[in-house]
């Protein structure tokens, strides 16, 4: 057995496959983002309410809402199988910077820690800052595994310079804090609106109505700040195309999100729209980390050598 242990650890891991295993724990992690929010948004929040079984069994015998809450575990358990296969992967590839195995661990970690957040949650009855807190963390550990498959898609393709001057990679660094303060609103007005992840929980205490004035000026100086940005990017967009194209794709989810945003706010928030809405909410913050990084740290291919 020590043998097979030592022959694992001496394999290399070519830097094509560690990206494909860094793109999978993305597409892994959004998926246990937006799978969160079913449970949440159908009220299966405790259809498993005797954690870590699912009632008397450790599988639902019967139910929707026992079966939406069983299905979001194990999609999160195949997302930390994703994480570790990444991670041990990362130790093996020659050459990988430190701080991407640092990263890798990150996520892994991250992902193990809401096992027993989300058992903690599903115990105190779905309490709303609890709920916030797995809904957040599982978004910091979403945005981490994109820098992560950027840092593979640099050491398979090759690096580029950082883009533009100093002081505007600082600007584009403080957007970054900004656009989680503008997901933690968002998170918040979820949290006053009707959906609260099952029945008589107890609720944030925020007004919906209040909990929205302060979510849409959020978002209005996260977009000015984002167009003044976007002004130095587009006259230098021959320079960094594919940095330019992230950009792009941030503001057309910004855009969709805004419009998406009135039109549920006007029909009462029904869950199917809400979902879309935090759906694309986790598509802004890893757009957001993608472009931040790419900015710092851009692969060859978004930049023109």
């Amino acid at each position: 057995m020590e043998s097979v242990f030592a022959r694992v650890r001496a394999r290399e891991v070519s830097a094509a496959h560690f990206l494909r295993l860094a793109t999978a724990s993305v597409v892994s992690f959004y998926v246990v983002v937006t799978s969160g929010a079913v449970v949440r948004l159908t009220a299966s929040g405790l259809g498993c309410d005797n954690w870590p079984r699912c009632g008397s069994t450790p599988f639902p015998e019967k139910g929707g809402h026992a079966f939406i809450e069983f299905g979001n575990r194990v999609v999160a358990f195949c997302a930390i199988v994703v994480a570790l296969v990444t991670w041990l992967a990362a130790r093996q590839v020659r050459g990988l910077a430190p701080g991407a195995r640092r990263a890798a661990l990150g996520v892994l970690l991250g992902a193990v820690a809401q096992i027993p957040l989300g058992g903690i949650t599903v115990i105190f009855k779905l309490h709303p800052l609890l709920v916030m807190s797995h809904f957040l963390l599982g978004l910091a550990v979403f945005g981490l595994a994109v820098a992560v498959a950027l840092e593979a898609w640099s050491h398979d393709a090759g690096r580029g310079k950082p883009v533009g001057p100093r002081w505007w990679r600082r600007m584009v660094l403080a957007g970054l804090p900004a656009c989680f303060v503008l997901v933690v609103s968002g998170a918040i007005v979820s949290a006053s609106g009707p959906h609260s992840g099952g029945t008589n929980i107890r609720r944030l205490g925020v007004g919906i109505v209040d909990a929205v004035y302060v979510h849409v000026r959020i978002v209005a100086v996260f977009s000015i700040g984002f167009f003044v940005i976007g002004g130095w990017l587009a006259r230098h967009r021959r320079e960094v195309p594919g940095v330019a194209a992230i950009a792009a794709a941030l503001l057309a989810v910004l855009v969709a999100q805004g419009v998406l945003g009135e039109v549920q706010y006007r029909t009462h928030l029904p869950w199917w729209l809400v979902l879309i809405h935090v759906s694309l909410g986790a598509a802004i913050w890893g757009l957001a980390v993608a472009f931040v990084h790419a900015i710092w740290r851009p692969p060859a291919a978004l930049v023109r050598q």
